[in-house]
This record gives C-alpha cells, sequence and structure tokens, in this order.
C-alpha cells in the first residue's frame, strides 16, 4: 500500500518559512523584553526579512514543487518556479523597506504603535505575502491571501486613540472582506465545475465540462476574479485606497502601496493565465476594460488633489497608486489576446519591480517630511532642495521615474514594456488609453518635482535639523535610490530577471 504522506521541500518553502518563524520569534520575545529594549524587536524582523530574501539564492536556478498529489508528482500545491520567485523578491524585499521605515515610524510613536503586536502582524502577512505567489491551488491561494490581508487590517488600525486609523482600518476590513466572500463563492463553483482545486488540472477540466455545468464555470469564474480585483485596488473596487493609506502609519501605507499589489497581481496571473486560459475571451476584455478605468480614475484622482490640503502628499500617492495599477493590468489583459502569455506576464512583472522600488523610495522621502510637518501636505515639499538637496534629488528621480520620463530611465522602459505588451496583442485602443494617462500623469508627477526645488515661502533656523535622517530612513533611502539608479543605467537586466517560466 503506498504512502499517503507528502514529502515537503524544506529549501523550497524556506522564504516564507523564515518570515513566519521570526514572527513567532518576535512575538514570544515581547514578552520577556523589558520596555526599554522593544526597539530590538525591530531589528529582529529587518534581519529576519534579509534571511528569508537571501533564502531565494539557492533557488534561483531550480524549478522546485512540495506538497505534491502522491499518484501525481507532477499535479502540486507549491511550486518554487521563476514566477514565484521574481513576486517573492518583490514582497520580501518591499517588506525589509518598509520594516527599515516602521522602525523610524515606532520610535517617533510615542508609544502609541505596540512593538511586539505591530512587528508579528507585519511578518505574518509578509509570510502570507510570500507564500501567495507559490500557491498552485485555489485552497492555497485563498489561505494565502487572507493571511497576508488579515494582519494589515489590524496593522492600519493599530494606532492606538487615533479615529482616522480606526476608520481607515473599518472600511478596508468590510470591503476586502465582502471582496473575499464573493471571491470563495466563484472558487467553490469552479470547484463543482471541475471537481478539482489544483490550477493546472483546473485547467485541463474547465475545458470540457458538461453543458449543464458551463453557466456555474462561467459564473465562478467571474466572481474568483472579484476578491483578487480588489487587492489590486482597480476601479471600481479601489474606494478604500485614500482613506486606508492616510490612516495608516505610514510605513503601512507603502507596504500596502506595493506588497498589497503583488499579492492581488500575482493571484491575478495565477488565477487567469494558469488556471483559466480558456476562459480568455470572457476575462481580457474584462481586465482590458478595468485596466482602462483604472488608469483613468486614478490618474485623474490625483490630478485633483489639493496641495494645501492635510495628507495630500500621502493622498496623491495613494490616487497615483491606482493609476499605477491600471497599467500593471495591461500585460495580464493583453496576455489573454497574445499567442506569448507568459512575455506578457513578464512585462506586469518587470513593471512591478520598477514601481515597487521607486515608490517606496517616494514613501521613504515621505516618512522623512512628515516628521517635520505632521499634516503631511504636497505644499510642504516646497523648497525641500534647500533643507536637504540630496533627499529633493532622490524624491525628484523617484517622481520622474513613476512618470516615465528619464532620468527616471526604469521608469520610462517599464512603461514601453506594457505599452509594447498591449500593442503586440491586438490592444491598440488601450495602448491609446494608456498614452493619454500617461501624459495626464506628467502634470501632477511634473508639478510635485517643480516644487521641490522652489524658493521656500519661510526657512526656519531649525528646517535643515528637521530633515536630518535616522539611520533606518536612510538605509531605505539608499537602497531604492541605488536600486532606481542602477536600472535605469542596465533596464535590459529587469526582463531577464523577470522571464517567468510559468509555463
Amino acid at each position: 500500500m503506498s504512502s499517503l504522506v507528502q514529502s515537503v521541500d524544506w529549501l523550497a518553502i524556506a522564504p516564507p518559512t523564515v518570515a513566519a518563524v521570526v514572527g513567532l520569534v518576535v512575538l514570544v520575545a515581547d514578552l520577556f523584553l523589558a520596555e526599554s529594549r522593544k526597539p530590538l524587536l525591530g531589528w529582529i524582523a529587518v534581519g529576519g526579512l534579509a534571511v528569508a530574501a537571501l533564502m531565494l539564492l539557492p533557488l534561483l536556478d531550480a524549478d522546485r514543487s512540495t506538497f505534491c498529489l502522491v499518484g501525481d508528482a507532477e499535479v502540486c500545491s507549491y511550486t518554487a518556479d521563476r514566477f514565484t520567485l521574481v513576486i517573492q523578491f518583490l514582497v520580501l524585499g518591499g517588506a525589509l523597506l518598509s520594516a527599515l521605515l516602521s522602525v523610524t515610524a515606532l520610535k517617533d510613536s510615542g508609544k502609541r504603535l505596540p512593538e511586539g503586536e505591530y512587528w508579528f502582524l507585519f511578518l505574518s502577512s509578509a509570510a502570507g505575502a510570500a507564500l501567495l505567489p507559490a500557491s498552485r491551488d485555489l485552497a492555497t491561494l485563498v489561505v494565502a491571501l487572507e493571511v497576508a490581508s488579515l494582519p494589515a487590517f489590524a496593522l492600519v488600525g493599530l494606532r492606538h486613540g487615533d479615529r482616522r486609523s480606526s476608520e481607515a482600518a473599518l472600511k478596508f476590513f468590510l470591503s476586502s472582506v465582502t471582496a473575499t466572500a464573493v471571491s470563495l463563492l466563484g472558487i467553490s463553483f469552479v470547484y463543482a465545475a471541475t471537481g478539482t482545486l489544483h490550477l493546472t488540472r483546473v485547467a485541463e477540466r474547465i475545458q470540457d465540462v458538461d453543458g449543464q455545468l458551463a453557466t456555474l464555470a462561467q459564473t465562478g469564474v467571474v466572481l474568483t476574479l472579484v476578491g483578487f480585483a480588489f487587492k489590486t485596488a482597480a476601479v471600481p473596487f479601489h474606494f478604500w485606497v485614500p482613506d486606508t493609506y492616510v490612516g495608516a502609519p505610514l510605513p503601512i501605507a507603502a507596504y500596502l502601496s506595493v506588497i498589497g499589489k503583488a499579492v492581488g497581481f500575482s493571484g491575478l496571473v495565477l488565477v487567469t493565465v494558469v488556471a483559466l486560459p480558456s476562459y480568455a475571451d470572457a476575462w481580457a476584455p474584462a481586465l482590458a476594460v478595468l485596466a482602462a478605468l483604472t488608469m483613468t480614475v486614478g490618474n485623474v484622482g490625483a490630478l485633483r488633489q489639493q496641495s494645501t490640503r492635510a495628507y495630500s502628499a500621502v493622498r496623491l500617492l495613494a490616487w497615483s497608486s491606482v493609476g499605477q495599477a491600471g497599467y500593471l493590468l495591461v500585460p495580464i489583459a493583453a496576455a489573454g489576446y497574445s499567442d506569448d502569455p507568459e512575455k506578457s506576464v513578464g512585462a506586469t512583472l518587470a513593471y512591478a519591480l520598477m514601481y515597487g522600488a521607486v515608490n517606496l523610495g517616494a514613501f521613504a522621502v515621505a516618512a522623512l517630511v512628515g516628521r517635520a510637518h505632521r499634516l503631511n501636505r504636497v505644499a510642504d515639499y516646497r523648497g525641500l532642495y534647500a533643507a536637504s538637496p540630496l533627499t529633493a534629488l532622490l524624491m525628484g528621480f523617484f517622481l520622474l521615474c513613476l512618470a516615465g520620463l528619464p532620468p527616471g530611465v526604469i521608469g520610462l522602459f517599464a512603461k514601453v514594456t506594457v505599452f509594447a505588451a498591449a500593442v503586440d496583442a491586438g490592444l491598440g485602443w488601450l495602448a491609446v488609453v494608456m498614452a493619454v494617462n500617461v501624459v495626464i500623469a506628467l502634470v501632477y508627477y511634473l508639478r510635485w518635482t517643480a516644487l521641490l526645488f522652489r524658493a521656500p515661502e519661510t526657512a526656519p533656523d531649525g528646517e535643515a535639523a528637521a530633515h536630518r535622517l535616522p539611520a533606518p530612513l536612510t538605509a531605505a533611502l539608499a537602497l531604492t535610490g541605488v536600486l532606481g539608479i542602477a536600472l535605469s543605467g542596465a533596464p535590459q537586466l529587469v526582463l531577464r530577471f523577470t522571464e517567468t517560466g510559468l509555463f
């Protein structure tokens, strides 16, 4: 009699496992550390995330799978292929940068953020986010999605005595739970129609479902996509973004803007391109329309932000992230029309890496300016060059990357890659919509960039001191700046790194 016990490839699952274990270590250590020693927890978390990211190196030249069916070693629940590794690199690298921002934010919070709980929730969410791109069955996919999401709800509302934080967490929670419930209903329909949860088997069986189950399968496909569309902040599932980013601690807003999107987009790719390629005639047009709506609504929302409004800098970055989500959706939609869907998915990954590096850099500068200007308005960035030239130059570079203008070559390269994916797939109308939106985005990115170099309205003696960089913020700014500049010098490295190997 054959054994039903599955073997576990511990090296393959090491990146999310290390993050989860360090989260438990932090939770236990919090019980025994004196209050004055609690900042040590942050550095344990940073070290743990660095180790988790380093565990990706032994997997670079391998395509490893584990938790496979005993009777069929080709059907597995966890696969560490190139697609998985790229997303895990983005997730763990982004979480590491967000953790560096968090170390300073916790120190400045005046004990309003409990450190032990914060780091446990943060690492738990990062572990779930790192697990999701490796998931190759719908059950693991949903579990990973919720492990990434549930701690994020708590992190948004963790700041003690802050009404905005509590309201943001409630809005985020209710809308996310609704989207998840709809998605779970869709997955149950897909399972009922195909009799399997494994993505490769779903792809095989859903093509030949019984005629009586065809409507059930089609409904399941549509409902399953809703949950992932919410995670990507695609219109009309974007309404939670601005208030949540403003109400959350700034490092968590940065985390959600990059890691949250990586989770949503990797799940969307796995569900559409891997599990449901035979339904491309349904999901590809839907995603193309969503992409057009999302980039338009996001960029118009960012354009309408008033520079003197409280928290307008964070709101502008929030609306900008919605617009960027639209660009990220374009290659996934194109994959449904393309003869080479793997190339289209690679374009999404290339754009996601660029966006992750420079957007986290922009949030790092926002965190620095927010230490001196509590309301963090766009107007507060006026004359930043006079107070802190290097910081202003970095912020200008990050904004130009997001706009797709030189010297932000990596931003231009990423946009051209996405544009080419749309044109190659025959989506000329979507390429035109994207071009119009790039022009709209130029207005608010260049307006903010110009503000950095204008003469300050007032120049108090303590202004330069207010922008003095703490070590963790310095590290975050240095890492994002070096990465953005290096990739602008050799953008072709991104495409080589993002060759997915999904098929």
